[in-house]
């Protein structure tokens, strides 16, 4: 994982290696370069998950513009995208909820090309905790939510929080979920996480909402609203199918 990347989880031991990125590129360390290339980037550079090792590299942003192409470098890396949607008309409710075994009140979901369906994730104080989903929850989703299931594999995932008496729901990089995690990592202390973790994680979505362009639900599926068709996804996305009752005051 980059050094960008470090400054959010302190120094407690890395999780295993998954793709991850965020409401704003993570700041990149003094002298930090294009993992490519070795060029000098600063704030706000680009970042390209390795399919191979599922690590996130630091990059150019003429190194990034390599990988935008679906097949490039025979596939093997892919650029991560910068795109924030929100769906207001998201549907979800707490036994759906239940069905897909989150424990906590947040969780996102991407489609993982090595295995072939989707994964889900979940913020802890130990790092992103997997959930093993189950294929006929997350198909109950996906019916019930068209709208937001046009996903880059790999670098795009759905972010959904329980907020009050229902939930709500954006797509974003990969990358911010890993950022979401790392907040969760290096602020929360004891059962409850504390103030200080619950301020970071309420900011954090402040600015992913902030950020987030509205979606309607058209016929051919995800359509922004700016009335702009999403750009070739290529094969794969959510709409693969791929679940413990939810905990208080948990992330």
């Amino acid at each position: 994982m980059s050094q960008g990347l470090r400054r959010f989880v302190g120094p407690q031991p890395e999780p295993p290696p998954v793709p991850g990125v965020a409401r704003e590129k993570p700041r990149a360390a003094p002298g930090e370069a294009c993992e490519m290339c070795a060029e000098p980037v600063g704030d706000g550079h680009s970042h390209v998950v390795n399919l191979d090792s599922r690590q996130i590299m630091c990059t150019c942003r003429a190194c990034w513009l390599l990988f935008t192409h679906q097949g490039a470098a025979g596939g093997r890396y892919r650029a991560v995208p910068d795109r924030y949607l929100r769906d207001p008309a998201f549907r979800l409710d707490e036994g759906r909820w239940d069905t897909l075994q989150i424990p906590v009140r947040v969780a996102f979901f991407f489609a993982n090309s090595d295995l072939g369906r989707v994964v889900a994730f979940y913020p802890s104080p130990a790092g992103a905790t997997e959930s093993l989903l189950s294929l006929e929850a997350w198909a109950d989703v996906v019916a019930a939510n068209p709208a937001m299931t046009d996903l880059v594999p790999d670098v795009e995932a759905l972010l959904v929080r329980r907020a009050g008496e229902g939930f709500e729901c954006f797509l974003v990089p990969i990358d911010a979920c890993y950022e979401l995690v790392g907040l969760v990592r290096m602020h929360w202390k004891g059962f409850d996480g504390g103030e200080e973790a619950w301020a970071a994680i309420d900011g954090f979505f402040d600015a992913v909402r902030e950020r987030s362009r509205e979606v309607g639900r058209g016929s051919g599926g995800l359509m922004e609203r700016s009335g702009s068709p999403p750009e070739d996804r290529g094969s794969g996305g959510l709409m693969e199918r791929s679940g413990s009752p939810p905990e208080d005051r948990a992330p």
